[in-house]
């Protein structure tokens, strides 16, 4: 935005100074003269003469005293006015001094570089207060980027699998007229079908950042009944079985992507469960929030897996790619959605094997 040239704030709030200081000074000149000349009168004054006892005192007239007074206030206000401008000059310099230190932090973080901190030391005040959320914000910013790249760098690598794969197929089959038509066929529609799914959920994550403009009132236990119903046949197919228990527990937000959460949930602890293994989803009501609960059976993971698990395409334990494994998106959708109800998602790896999800997000009114 291009902006006409104009003084500057240093410049005005010396200006500010000196004419309160200025002010100040003539204020208390207009005393003197109110409360003090104004009553002294105006003719020639002689005490003490008379016959036989002198000349007598002269005595100043109020003229006299106008004229020895106004003159040195001129000049008292002069003097005030210099010391206005210089010391107003100073003041504003060191107030404003952090104020140039994060406006040269800005310029910094425009040319792309997002590690540098203002870091301003001293009590706080409104300045350092500035100062620290300016931090705080190039903190998350510099995070949120390295996501971004990492993600990029995940996402590409994910893409370029199956297309690899197909240009794979289809050198090998030009190289081998003999081949079966039908069995290439058959690979590249499970190629395509798997990048197709990688590419929606790739949309679908993009789109789960942003809040929802519509909000509606969702029961979570009827989300929970759906997406069971829905991946029963799944679940019958691993031999897992799902259990459902709970309450009515109304939330403020998008239906579908409160359905995606769920189903996301429950696909993931379905199909990252060992044979005979079991599904325990739960909703609860709390004072201000309901919770969305998922357990399952499963291996044992470590600890510090657990906050790893969100990331884009990652998989925890010994985790492989089947035939119903996902495109590795599914915790990161579930974690964007949740963020997006400003909700709150914890992941505890189970005692003996297995994970626990909890979902917290707030009441519907």
């Amino acid at each position: 935005m291009t902006r006409a040239p104009g003084p500057s704030v240093r410049l005005r709030l010396t200006l500010s100074y000196a004419g309160v200081v200025v002010l100040t000074g003539a204020l208390l000149l207009a005393v003197v003269w109110v409360f003090l000349l104004r009553y002294v009168p105006d003719a020639v004054l002689v005490t003490g003469g008379g016959p036989g006892r002198g000349p007598g005192l002269f005595v100043p007239n109020r003229s006299d005293l106008e004229r020895a007074f106004v003159p040195r206030a001129a000049a008292a206000l002069a003097f005030l006015l210099l010391v206005g401008l210089a010391g107003g000059w100073f003041l504003a310099g060191r107030v404003l001094a952090p104020l140039t230190r994060i406006t040269e932090a800005t310029r910094t973080a425009a040319t792309g570089s997002l590690s540098h901190r203002i870091a301003l030391p001293g009590r706080s005040d409104e300045f350092r207060e500035l100062a620290d959320a300016f931090d705080g914000m190039l903190a998350r910013l510099e995070a949120h980027v390295a996501e971004q790249r990492r993600f990029a760098a995940n996402a590409s690598h994910e893409l370029r699998t199956p297309l690899a794969i197909t240009q794979t197929l289809l050198d090998v089959a030009r190289q081998d007229p003999g081949r079966d038509p039908d069995v290439l066929v058959e690979r590249l529609h499970e190629v395509n079908t798997r990048a197709i799914e990688l590419t929606e959920a790739l949309l679908l994550l993009s789109r789960a950042d942003h809040r929802p403009p519509d909000r509606e009132r969702v029961d979570l236990s009827l989300l929970v009944e759906e997406a069971a119903e829905t991946l029963l046949p799944l679940a019958e197919s691993l031999g897992v079985q799902v259990h459902t228990a709970g309450e009515v527990a109304s939330a403020c937000g998008s239906p579908a992507l409160l359905l995606q959460l769920t189903a996301n949930l429950v696909q993931n602890a379905v199909v990252h469960n060992v044979p005979g293994g079991c599904v325990w989803i739960s909703t609860t009501a709390r004072p201000g929030a309901v919770v969305l609960t998922v357990e399952n059976t499963g291996e044992e993971l470590a600890p510090e897996l657990g906050a790893t698990l969100t990331e884009p395409f990652q998989r925890g334990g010994r985790r492989v790619r089947t035939g119903h494994a996902g495109v590795g998106l599914g915790l990161a959708i579930v974690e964007r959605v949740t963020a997006a109800h400003d909700g709150a998602l914890t992941l505890t790896p189970r005692a003996g094997g297995g994970l626990r999800v909890t979902v917290r997000l707030p009441a519907a009114d």
